[in-house]
């Protein structure tokens, strides 16, 4: 059980201007930052505000010593290698920086591009654009009526032409847990690499990186408690050499000519110009906090979120909810009311204080795929309580109402 840490958020203090508390249910997006990380970020403006690296002076050694700090603290939380962590500017930088660099040296015409339906857009677009630019064939694994992937679809579909397989470890729309480890060994058997989106696994649940046994881990901070303009890309240490930087600037290089350049080894090589070691410093608390609850606990209480959640919601009328939320599922609900646009939906429930998502979630090909042109998505994080459940429930039950269709 999961002590009372609301406290801990200052935004979740703050008074919704209906003057009622917020009840904060839109986590698949972005998180609320507690004052722990809130409080690193600031000491470290106060106390070593300069650039790593670059500076023969006190200052800039500490900032030095916090950035690969925190380089070291994510390499621990994913049980990773230090040099195999990139720091970028989020989960989406991550994916593009894979395609645009190993992609780019790996894939020719002819070659295979295989994808789920289900991926968010940061894990789609930078594929078909690869595929278009090197004469690759961008293929699709398709989710079933439950939501989910098919083993016996991966095997049929990964074959000797598949050089890459990309695909989220979560829904960002269904909350649905792909069966990755199962995913890799297949790909791995055809000599493919596998790219893992965490943008929705990393925050929620423990995410080891060697008993995953993919190749490549995207993810990012705001997900995860820490501040926007931060991300992590894991790559395994003999794929990371063969990459080459695609931002280019200062502090990649180790010699510069006028015609030449060579760049330095490691995970410094794809971090050109200023490091935000603010980001990195405010990573590295949110992992702290994280860890000290435990990551085991804040799955298994964003479960029971997720479990009363469906349990209260199919008791409205004229709900259609998304997902089954059975086995391998987290804690994220999409649904929609029969005869209200989602965008409606989501500012009817504002007026009551209640935050959630509303539109395609950068996921379009997967509402197309479930036949459905946008949805409402409620998520939830550890900080959340039943009893916004209860708001929500009771909100979403005046919405029909509220439209002028009736309340049965």
């Amino acid at each position: 059980m999961i002590k009372d840490i609301r406290a801990d958020f200052p935004l979740l203090q703050r008074p919704h201007s209906s003057g009622k508390m917020l009840a904060y249910l839109d986590n698949a997006a972005t998180t609320q930052k507690p004052r722990q990380v809130l409080d690193a970020v600031r000491t470290f403006y106060e106390v070593c505000n300069a650039n790593p690296h670059r500076g023969a002076y006190e200052i800039s050694n500490e900032a030095t010593e916090r950035y690969e700090a925190a380089r070291a603290r994510t390499a621990k939380f994913i049980g990773a290698m230090e040099h195999e962590i990139i720091f970028t500017a989020g989960a989406t930088d991550s994916l593009n920086l894979v395609a645009r660099s190993y992609g780019e040296a790996a894939l020719g015409a002819g070659d295979e591009i295989l994808i789920s339906i289900a991926e968010h857009h940061s894990n789609l677009l930078p594929w078909q654009a690869l595929a278009a630019r090197t004469g690759a064939e961008l293929r699709y694994l398709y989710t079933g009526p439950d939501g989910r992937l098919s083993l016996d679809e991966v095997r049929e579909k990964i074959g000797p032409r598949t050089k890459i397989v990309a695909v989220t470890h979560v829904s960002n729309v269904l909350g649905v847990m792909n069966p990755v480890r199962e995913i890799a060994e297949i790909a791995h058997e055809a000599g493919a690499v596998v790219v893992l989106d965490g943008a929705q696994s990393v925050p929620h649940m423990p995410v080891n990186v060697q008993e995953l046994d993919v190749d490549f881990l995207a993810f990012s901070g705001h997900k995860m408690l820490a501040p926007t303009g931060i991300g992590v890309l894991y790559a395994k240490a003999e794929l990371m050499g063969k990459m080459e930087p695609v931002t280019l600037g200062g502090g990649i290089v180790e010699l510069v000519e006028e015609q030449s350049v060579r760049y330095m080894e490691g995970p410094g090589r794809f971090e050109a110009g200023s490091e935000n070691v603010a980001g990195a410093v405010g990573l590295a608390a949110a992992m702290d906090y994280l860890d000290d609850i435990g990551l085991k606990e804040i799955q298994a209480a964003e479960e029971g979120l997720l479990r009363y959640g469906l349990e209260q919601m199919r008791g409205i009328p004229h709900i259609e909810l998304l997902c089954d939320g059975d086995k391998d599922h987290t804690g994220i609900i999409p649904f929609n009311i029969e005869g209200v646009h989602p965008h409606d939906v989501a500012t009817i429930l504002d007026a009551s204080a209640v935050a959630v998502r509303a539109g395609h979630h950068c996921a379009e090909p997967l509402h197309k795929h479930l036949g459905v042109r946008f949805s409402c998505r409620a998520s939830f994080y550890f900080y959340n309580t039943k009893e916004e459940i209860d708001r929500l429930v009771e909100a979403l039950k005046g919405v029909r109402e509220v439209m002028g269709l009736g309340t049965e």
